[in-house]
């Protein structure tokens, strides 16, 4: 059963509750939209989802399906179940206003830490120094001299992750504003999220319209 079906318009944050066991569906509506994705643990928000955590457990930057995603505190936290693109970021920390003003020269742009922020404090978690996603459907690519570029993402149109919750979360995901690079291939559109329960055995998982 479905339990939340939201677009989060583009250049937009939104968050959300997940419970243990439930499924979270990302799509990427109309390809190349990087979403910026953080979770803490309902019981405790001082644990979240931490990408370089999960890279040391794991011992590799990409992961798969099968995979864990693993907390601040070493403990698991999402599991992958199923991936369409392949392609996600886990070295980058989210787009912020300051970063917009050194690197493209322009003051008060809109920004995947600010989107997250706002919506966190809908559930009275505080704004962090800094959010370190898990940055969906962003393509980095690390050269062989060390130098980083973050190139156009290789989802496509209807693009989907599918991850199981571990515990009760607070999440929160922001459609990345960043145009000015290849980032979002230049333009900015939504990103579509999904919470189903886990399906009862034989039966079909059916998805209805977007409310």
């Amino acid at each position: 059963m479905q339990s939340l079906d939201r677009l989060v318009p583009a250049t937009e944050g939104f968050g959300f509750r997940v419970r243990q066991g439930q499924t979270i569906r990302v799509t990427d509506v109309q390809g190349e939209q990087v979403a910026d994705f953080v979770v803490y643990r309902a019981d405790d928000p001082s644990e979240r989802i931490d990408p370089n955590v999960t890279m040391d457990a794991l011992h590799k930057m990409k992961v798969v399906p099968g995979d864990i995603l693993y907390s601040n505190k070493y403990r698991p936290i999402l599991t992958v179940l199923s991936d369409d693109c392949g392609v996600h970021d886990f070295i980058n920390a989210a787009c912020r206003r300051e970063m917009y003003e050194v690197l493209y020269a322009k003051k008060d742009h809109a920004s995947c830490h600010d989107n997250l922020s706002r919506a966190l404090a809908a559930y009275g978690l505080p704004e962090p120094d800094q959010h370190y996603p898990f940055n969906l459907f962003m393509n980095t690519v690390i050269g062989p001299d060390g130098s980083i570029a973050v190139k156009r993402p290789t989802s496509r149109a209807g693009d989907a992750i599918e991850l199981r919750a571990e515990a009760d979360l607070i999440c929160a995901i922001s459609a990345c504003p960043c145009s000015e690079s290849e980032c979002n291939g230049y333009v900015c559109t939504p990103i579509r999220v999904e919470v189903y329960d886990p399906p009862a055995a034989g039966m079909r998982r059916d998805s209805p319209g977007i409310q």
